[in-house]
């Protein structure tokens, strides 16, 4: 009698084999499925998937019975994986995508259903990115705002980790689908992006269009985690160690989620991302921020440009929002104010050379005492939404005569025998209150320096002029909201006047100190 195991041992085998050349490894790439939106005109959809070493690969495009077009290529030896580059198509839909293999005298078909054109943002960071419509303000209302919003289509990645980059997606939490109060408010930071969502609902509001929102995120998870190998190197970032710190909660070893849940994404035509991340690096390698950050966005945009077969723009739109406030002490007082300095590359202000065709949303203004997610857990996702969306149709969209960033100071003028330091924005301000701590100098004497208050003094539409007679020495700089708490909800003291943006925080050193020396603003 042979043993039951060794029966299973002889058969295991055949059984793959058979399933292999019947075409069961004939498939589309994992996110690849019905109610998907690909990318629309100017670049072309790239659709891509495993099978046979060799066979032939034929993609149709149709529309009901119409066929729209045919793409032909073969599968890779190497690899096992087929790919086509669809020509550009107009925003619109629905159409049906279908896939043959033909070996020898066997064909094998795959077809996806209810695909839409439109334009793909991939949204990504930690947990203030992954929270759900469920867990923000006035959630039944939203969560029953669908109807009118069901060409905005949503994915969301699984969580995973990989020690080495991926080809595919492990696991996807939620395949493509039209926008439900469930699949919105699923759980708690356990899909659909709040964020993600508002902000696409915003594009489609604006742009009457398709919309597709793919999700890729995971709490209390630091850059590193996200940053492929090349990026850290090219900050000096130090080899993978220990990470005590509170702040970092998710997966922190380098690279993890970079080859589980973005490099698998590398294919996709994208318009472009959307990041909420830095709360895990407050006090992890936050020095380095103003490296790792750019070069996390160059990173990407040179590995999708690639991997889409330079369908995805070189130098896509890249949006983030500058972080929030937090009432916790478990981070240092300069954590909160250094990362929203670094997330511009210590520019104050984006796109800037280091980081171009990028656009921020400014947060610090956004806090909630009282959220029973925690403080860093802010739950007016739809201001955060509302900012980043102005900031894509600017930079991403090319709308004309747009504000899409608070007012910040084009020079500091100051008047050393008035003791008064005069600031001139370059859009009008708003002074909403007056505030005598939220203006700061670097007031030095003896080789000594310290941070002062700077009391405001007199404004008007585009000036603003602080007094510095605290100081009995030598001002040296000026920063502006530099601390992890700046203000109360929408209460910070300027704004610009109609579009009710808040003006961002910013260091500027003073460099001449005679009078009526003006100096610019950031580096």
């Amino acid at each position: 009698m042979v043993a039951p195991g060794l029966v299973l041992g002889l058969v295991l085998p055949l059984i793959l084999w058979a399933d292999r050349s019947a075409g069961i490894g004939f498939r589309f790439a994992s996110y690849i499925n019905n109610d998907m939106v690909l990318q629309k005109e100017p670049a072309g959809a790239v659709i891509w998937g495993f099978g046979t070493p060799g066979a032939a690969v034929t993609v149709t495009l149709r529309q009901g019975q119409e066929t729209i077009m045919k793409k032909v290529t073969s599968v890779k030896a190497h690899s096992d994986t087929w790919m086509v580059v669809l020509d550009p198509m107009k925003a619109g839909g629905p159409f049906e995508v279908m896939a043959q293999q033909t070996l020898e005298k066997m064909n094998f078909t795959l077809r996806v259903h209810d695909v839409l054109f439109g334009d793909v943002w991939l949204c990504s960071g930690q947990s203030n990115m992954q929270m759900t419509v469920l867990q923000i303000f006035n959630a039944t209302r939203e969560l029953s705002n669908t109807a009118a919003y069901q060409s905005v289509r949503i994915l969301s990645v699984s969580p995973i980790q990989a020690e080495q980059e991926l080809e595919d997606l492990v696991a996807v939490d939620l395949q493509w689908s039209k926008p439900t109060s469930e699949n919105l408010g699923h759980g708690y930071f356990k899909y659909m992006s709040a964020v993600c969502w508002l902000f696409g609902r915003h594009l489609y509001d604006t742009l009457q269009y398709p919309i597709g929102l793919i999700a890729s995120s995971w709490g209390g998870t630091p850059i590193e985690a996200w940053s492929s190998g090349r990026s850290l190197k090219a900050c000096g970032v130090p080899k993978q160690g220990s990470v005590p710190y509170n702040s970092v909660t998710g997966p922190s070893k380098h690279s993890v989620l970079w080859n589980a849940m973005i490099h698998p994404l590398r294919n996709m035509t994208l318009k472009g991302v959307v990041w909420y991340q830095g709360e895990s690096n407050i006090n992890y390698n936050t020095d380095l921020y103003n490296c790792t950050f750019p070069a996390l966005i160059e990173d990407w945009r040179e590995t999708f440009h690639r991997g889409s077969q330079g369908q995805t723009e070189r130098f896509f739109p890249f949006g983030f929002v500058q972080l929030s406030s937090d009432l916790s002490k478990k981070s240092s007082d300069d954590g909160f104010p250094q990362i929203r300095w670094h997330q511009t590359a210590d520019f104050g202000y984006v796109p800037n050379p280091k980081m171009p065709n990028t656009f921020m949303a400014v947060a610090m203004d956004l806090c909630d005492r009282d959220s029973p997610f925690g403080s860093i857990h802010p739950r007016d996702k739809q201001t955060v939404a509302y900012r980043l969306h102005l900031g894509a149709r600017a930079l991403a969209y090319g709308e004309k005569n747009l504000t899409f960033e608070g007012p910040l100071p084009e020079t500091v003028e100051l008047l050393a025998h008035e003791g008064l330091l005069n600031l001139t924005y370059y859009q009008q301000i708003q002074v909403q209150k007056r505030d005598n701590k939220i203006f700061e100098i670097s007031c030095c004497s003896d080789h000594r320096c310290k941070w002062l208050p700077a009391s405001m003094n007199t404004f008007s539409t585009q000036s603003l002029t602080l007094a510095t007679d605290s100081c009995h020495g030598t001002v040296a700089a000026l920063r502006y909201a530099w601390t992890t708490w700046p203000c109360e909800y929408k209460q910070c003291p300027l704004y610009h006047p109609s579009s009710a943006l808040p003006a961002p925080p910013f260091i500027a050193f003073i460099t001449d100190q005679g009078s009526g020396h003006q100096s610019n603003v950031a580096k």
